[in-house]
């Protein structure tokens, strides 16, 4: 495990799709994370994420390079690009940081889908799956999952603005119903990965603390580049790292 990255988290690089949705917004797919904080750390561009949460409702945060942007678990968000032709924005570059690598490759991210397809598993999972890494049909499959996520989501968006969190309650439930099945695998990529690393860092600690140094002895330099470049994520094309032992992408699809 000593080839993970620090705390055992995910990285990935992503740009926001240039696709224009429903409303008129270029972005990616709204959806949420049911264990993970996501953090975007803004290094080019111009842009904003889009969230909704029952607390504070519908909130859009800036994006320019500089800008750290994060949410928690049950965060509905959507990554959204500014318009070069308007002079308005775009270019957006943003590095992912995913807590807990492994779980949202084991699928901790459930879009935005209407009611009616979140209700129903094989149609779900039709919707959400493509049929290929590239190539045409990989990106018209992407835009029309994007599609369908922003038609649910802006039902959600205006049920808060309305001031009804219930649609927003009940794609919470749905999400959970849908990654149910998969909680048992997620248990020991949890214990494997982020616990065994803040477990690990206690033992460094206590050896310390007994004036026991040799875990200095292990140590290893380290360095990747992204083994995928340009593949369909939820928020927009993205660049993934496949570490030794480790797989580290930004989402699974």
């Amino acid at each position: 495990m000593d080839a993970q990255l620090p705390g055992g988290i995910g990285l990935s690089h992503i740009s926001a799709y240039d696709w224009e949705a429903a409303d008129g917004v270029c972005g990616g797919s709204p959806h949420i994370h049911l264990a993970c904080t996501e953090a975007y750390v803004v290094t080019a561009g111009e842009g904003s994420v889009q969230t909704l949460t029952v607390e504070d409702g519908f909130t859009e945060t800036p994006l320019e390079p500089g800008v750290i942007a994060w949410f928690t678990p049950g965060t509905v968000h959507r990554m959204t690009r500014g318009r070069e032709e308007d002079g308005s924005g775009g270019g957006l570059r943003v590095t992912v940081l995913m807590q807990n690598s492994g779980l949202p490759e084991a699928g901790d991210a459930v879009f935005t889908f209407p009611p009616e397809v979140l209700a129903d598993p094989e149609a779900y999972a039709a919707a959400s799956g493509l049929p290929a890494k590239e190539g045409p049909e990989a990106d018209r499959a992407a835009r029309e999952r994007r599609d369908l996520a922003v038609e649910g989501y802006l039902r959600l968006r205006d049920a808060l603005k309305d001031g009804d969190a219930e649609p927003l309650h009940a794609f919470h439930r749905a999400a959970a119903r849908l990654v149910a099945p998969r909680l048992a695998a997620w248990q020991p990529r949890w214990r494997d990965g982020a616990l065994a690393a803040a477990e690990r860092t206690g033992r460094h600690l206590a050896a310390l603390a007994d004036g026991d140094p040799s875990h200095l002895a292990a140590a290893r330099a380290r360095s990747a580049e992204p083994t995928r470049r340009g593949g369909y994520g939820m928020c927009g094309r993205r660049d993934e790292y496949e570490l030794p032992g480790t797989t580290l992408p930004y989402h699974g699809e």
